[in-house]
């Protein structure tokens, strides 16, 4: 059978190592954003003859790979192995090795057997081989990455924080990134609470929310609401948008200030698109407020945190860029296309695009939540912003893929109406101010490492 083994230096002592992977979450950290992977369901956290189920999408199919631990010895190592799955068989030994007082050595060990017997073997070894080195070179930098981040963030006590949102593509890697900082996460849910996981009931027609779940948190993480690119805005959906924005965000804030014990504080998700369309001017936290449609939504979102504040709550607004992430959201979209050369500017290719990668956004909130100075708005991008056709040609770049087919502002409009004249024909520049001078340490700052690490291109 073919063997991987790859080995790499941490960040962290060894207890912090192994702990990182015995907290719930590590695993939903751990999967690549390129891939269509998902996990379906686990049971009995890491010990001997427990499970996991992932859900693999290849195409039109979908495949379930069932593993099951064995050899588990806390602290130390554990063992995954195929029950169910796409391979004719797969053994994978984690091992956490001691280096030093300050680090150690995480240690992949994988043995596989490709379907399909000696012709697949033939064929598929050498390709398998080559996407597995790449899966756990990325998983490596993650687990460094988020080893770090708790490190500058690390207290003697654990945070309670609740969160909106978290199935979204945001919400659900920031839960899993608290989980494996040792963090209890309560997820505020409009579908049906699980006790076991301490979700909060959210009824937003009635506007009633569990305060007996809430109270006592440390801090609040709001970041549900409507998708505003989901489609192109009609009276009906643009009212659907602010309803879910504005009202959502006022049930919040209202039934924070109703708590016995309050939060310390609460992060509300806001967007860049407060400031508007604004040409090559560079903005910060201190500019004035765009005009249109989103400008009009992001202050009115804003302003509905005012409960919350009225009740000696700080309130952050994050106001986010556009995130890059692998598996969902804009990179999510522009993937097909660019790997068919046809990616290039689109309109004028003069508007400002101002990004941020999706860790450094979680670390973004993680700031929001230890810095007891911020308050109000705070940008949530990288500082490298840049226009659409520098992004285009960045892209491109980084996918060894030609990025010159123009996507001309008439077909922007006639296929996506408003939307796409304001998601996609204007933008700005803004810049981090308050999150540099509160000194804020980017994983990704510039756009061609955001890129590379989503799509799985990193180097050792």
């Amino acid at each position: 059978m073919p063997v991987l083994t790859r080995t790499s230096l941490m960040p962290a002592p060894v207890d912090r190592l192994a702990a990182w992977h015995f907290h719930a979450g590590a695993l939903d950290r751990l999967l690549p954003p390129w891939q269509r992977v998902r996990v379906e369901s686990a049971s009995g956290g890491i010990a001997d003859g427990s499970t996991v189920t992932l859900r693999i999408r290849q195409g039109p199919l979908t495949i379930r790979w069932l593993a099951r631990h064995e050899r588990v010895e806390p602290g130390r190592s554990f063992v995954d192995r195929q029950v169910k799955g796409p391979f004719a068989a797969w053994v994978h030994e984690h091992r956490f090795l001691p280096h030093d007082a300050s680090r150690s050595a995480l240690e992949d060990h994988v043995t596989w057997r490709a379907p399909g017997g000696k012709v697949g073997a033939l064929l598929g070894n050498r390709l398998l081989e080559k996407d597995l080195d790449r899966m756990f070179a990325w998983r490596h930098r993650r687990t460094a990455s988020d080893l770090r981040r708790h490190q500058e963030y690390s207290t003697s006590d654990a945070l309670r924080v609740a969160v909106s949102g978290a199935s979204g593509l945001v919400g659900r890697q920031l839960c899993a990134f608290l989980s494996t900082g040792g963090h209890q996460v309560r997820r505020i849910v409009r579908g049906h609470p699980s006790a076991e996981r301490l979700d909060v009931a959210w009824d937003t027609r009635s506007g009633v929310v569990d305060l007996h779940m809430l109270d006592g948190v440390d801090a609040v993480v709001h970041l549900a609401g409507e998708n505003i690119a989901d489609g192109r805005w009609s009276a009906q959906r643009k009212n659907a948008i602010r309803d879910s924005r504005v009202e959502g965000t006022r049930q919040i804030a209202e039934a924070l200030a109703a708590l016995p014990h309050k939060p310390k504080v609460l992060i509300a998700a806001s967007a860049i698109g407060f400031y508007g369309s604004r040409g090559p001017e560079p903005l910060d936290e201190s500019s004035a407020a765009g005009r249109g449609f989103l400008p009009e939504i992001c202050m009115a979102w804003e302003e509905a945190t005012r409960p919350a504040e009225m009740a000696g709550i700080r309130v952050v607004h994050l106001r986010i860029g556009l995130v890059m992430a692998g598996a969902g959201g804009v990179l999510a979209k522009l993937r097909t296309p660019f790997s068919l050369g046809l990616g290039g500017p689109v309109g004028s290719g003069r508007q400002g695009m101002s990004w941020i990668s999706l860790d450094d956004l979680i670390g973004a909130v993680m700031h929001c939540m230890r810095d007891e100075s911020l308050q109000g708005p705070v940008n949530a991008v990288a500082p490298d912003p840049r226009s659409n056709a520098e992004f285009g040609r960045a892209l491109g770049r980084v996918m060894r893929r030609p990025a010159f087919a123009p996507l001309p502002a008439a077909v922007v409009s006639m296929l996506f109406g408003e939307m796409g004249r304001e998601l996609l024909l204007r933008g700005a520049f803004v810049q981090p101010k308050r999150l540099i001078e509160r000194g804020f340490r980017f994983e990704h700052p510039r756009l061609e490492q955001a890129l590379a690490f989503e799509l799985g291109k990193v180097e050792d």
